[in-house]
């Protein structure tokens, strides 16, 4: 299993790149968000990667990040999702718009994405909840009677806060409290922290 490779960025062709490693040219299909991030040609890159071993070829899948590669890996865990879907679901939406679709069970999110319709979507919903990013659902569960909490942590997040983080700062409030000042008080936490 090729679980990493770096090396010289030779070509972009998207969805397919070829990274220069040691001397040998390895072709390697990537998300459009890991496409857009990535160096010029002739530049270093590293990629964390996944094999797939077919009768009739060897594909190898390529991911900036650790987490891009562990959701792929989730989605072709599902049965009737293969790599290229999953790179259509990575290449459609960030992580973190997966995650909260998954969370929110918005099947409409997924159907935008080219290739997901609707009885996909809603298959992907059912399997990945519970399986991506265990400490949003559960400040998603601890916040269910309060759609401000939920509107809270988008907010959070949109600003740049890990799930994680933004988990925290808003278990922390007052149930009771309007979003805006949600906002503010977890920011307020956010920043004595850092």
């Amino acid at each position: 299993m090729i679980g990493r490779l770096a090396g010289i960025l030779l070509e972009k062709n998207p969805p397919e790149i070829v990274v220069d490693a040691g001397g040998v040219g390895y072709e390697v299909s990537v998300p459009m968000s890991t496409f857009y991030d990535l160096p010029a040609a002739g530049a270093k890159l590293a990629l964390w990667t996944h094999l797939v071993v077919r009768e009739d070829a060897q594909l190898l899948y390529g991911f900036l990040t650790q987490r891009e590669r562990a959701i792929f890996r989730e989605l072709i865990r599902i049965a009737g999702v293969g790599p290229r879907t999953a790179l259509a679901v990575l290449s459609g939406m960030t992580t973190n718009e997966l995650i909260e679709a998954v969370a929110r069970q918005e099947a409409a999110r997924l159907v935008k994405v080219p290739g997901i319709g609707k009885k996909t979507a809603e298959r992907l919903l059912l399997e990945l909840k519970g399986r991506l990013a265990p400490e949003l659902d559960g400040a998603r569960a601890e916040h269910a009677g309060s759609p401000a909490g939920s509107d809270i942590l988008r907010a959070l997040i949109a600003l740049g806060y890990s799930e994680k983080e933004a988990g925290l700062a808003v278990r922390r409030l007052p149930p009771d409290c309007s979003v805006s000042d949600g906002i503010k008080q977890a920011l307020q936490m956010l920043a004595k922290v850092a």
